[in-house]
């Protein structure tokens, strides 16, 4: 299978997202799989996606048989097909969900994320299945260099391909039993803090527009 764009990863974790959070209305429509890919909360990052951009993305998806579109009623609806096309368990979709939507995270913060999705009975249920999906012929998830300061290793996924921050094979890490070396951390640490600048200089620049509008429509110079 191909590299997916980060919109389609997604609107594929927004769809197996509203699957288990809100199922009364699962299929989504475009305008339900909108905000969901476009909320400002439990995202990461924060993105302003078109129904053009989605439409592209939802035709790449199905392309690759990873959604299918629902036939009935006046509106279009969309789900996902994860689990059967990457051969892997409802378990481990929830993580891959999680890492989509919210970017890199400890076991034990996909642990409490993954709460709705599902519920793991500890942190060593999740890390069992996320070296399930380390350990695949393509790897679906990557354990992450832990950056200086950090007390966990974080994990991605790797449906995009590698992901910004340098990865730690898991079997090397288990068979040394030793940190990461001093450059690969500075790495990382300088990758993370160059995205988190990034982060909040859009943020930063959205409320300026934000407050440039609301001057306009009180009359404010």
């Amino acid at each position: 299978m191909r590299l997916l764009t980060p919109l389609e990863a997604r609107v594929l974790g927004v769809l197996v997202e509203k699957q288990s959070t809100v199922p009364d209305t699962y299929p989504l429509s475009l305008n339900a799989l909108a905000s969901g890919c476009n909320q400002k909360t439990a995202r990461e990052p924060v993105l302003e996606a078109s129904d053009a951009d989605l439409l592209m993305a939802l035709d790449g998806l199905k392309a690759l048989a990873l959604v299918f579109e629902t036939s009935g009623g006046r509106v279009v609806r969309y789900e996902h097909n994860m689990a059967r096309v990457l051969r892997v368990p409802s378990a481990a979709v929830a993580l891959l969900a999680t890492l989509m939507l919210r970017g890199p995270q400890t076991a034990a913060q996909l642990r409490l994320n993954c709460e709705r999705l599902h519920r793991f009975a500890d942190v060593s249920s999740v890390e069992g299945f996320l070296d399930e999906l380390a350990g695949k012929e393509q790897p679906l998830a990557a354990r992450l260099a832990r950056a200086a300061g950090e007390r966990e290793a974080r994990w991605a996924h790797l449906l995009c391909g590698e992901p910004a921050l340098p990865a730690v094979a898991a079997t090397a890490a288990s068979a040394t039993g030793s940190p990461a070396a001093g450059p690969a951390a500075s790495v990382a640490e300088f990758a993370a803090l160059e995205a988190e600048q990034k982060r909040l200089a859009a943020r930063l620049e959205a409320l300026e527009s934000l407050v440039q509008r609301l001057a306009r429509e009180l009359g404010m110079s």
